[in-house]
């Protein structure tokens, strides 16, 4: 081999090494990339799952909150999640006079930190079944494990959501997508 064969391959070797990290860490989320160097909210504008959710956020005026500095976890609900609902539930949160009950229920889905899937299982483990979180809005979620590897989570309605998709890292904070949408008293 020549010297510049090998420097040709050393150098494409090293690229390979740089690169196949951060393509590690992304995870496909609606179809899209999810970049950990990309806030909560730039990541979500593009998830097909998440357009119900994008909407309710911008509508709620909760975008500068969530491009913030956090960290955040967010439980995020999938668009069939939203139209599980009652007919006329989503159409009347999105509404400017609902604003308030918007926020509330958007912000139900925040916990303050950081909680990977490994934090949360940690945290059911020491709670010996289950974790109380306390949400944004001042709300409380319980998380249970639902199997070996699954969690889930209950709400104060008492209905219980499936973490679909976990770890999605985000330059502040990570999103766990949901099947369901969480509702406070």
């Amino acid at each position: 081999m020549t010297i510049a064969k090998f420097m040709q391959a050393f150098t494409i070797a090293a690229a390979l090494a740089v690169t196949a990290p951060a393509l590690a860490a992304t995870v496909i989320v609606g179809g899209q990339p999810m970049f950990p160097n990309k806030t909560i909210v730039q990541n979500a504008v593009n998830s097909a799952d998440h357009t119900t959710l994008v909407a309710a956020v911008k509508a709620a005026g909760l975008v500068d909150t969530l491009q913030g500095p956090g960290p955040f976890t967010v439980f995020a609900p999938v668009n069939s999640a939203f139209a599980a609902l009652p007919a006329g539930t989503v159409d009347t949160l999105l509404k400017p006079e609902n604003k308030p009950s918007l926020v509330k229920v958007l912000t139900y889905h925040v916990v303050p930190g950081t909680l990977t899937y490994n934090d949360l299982k940690s945290r059911v483990k020491k709670g010996n079944g289950q974790a109380s979180l306390k949400t944004v809005s001042g709300g409380t979620l319980i998380v249970m494990m639902n199997g070996p590897n699954n969690l889930i989570i209950k709400d104060e309605q008492g209905d219980v959501a499936d973490i679909t998709t976990y770890d999605v890292l985000q330059s502040n904070g990570v999103i766990h997508s949901i099947d369901k949408v969480l509702l406070p008293q």
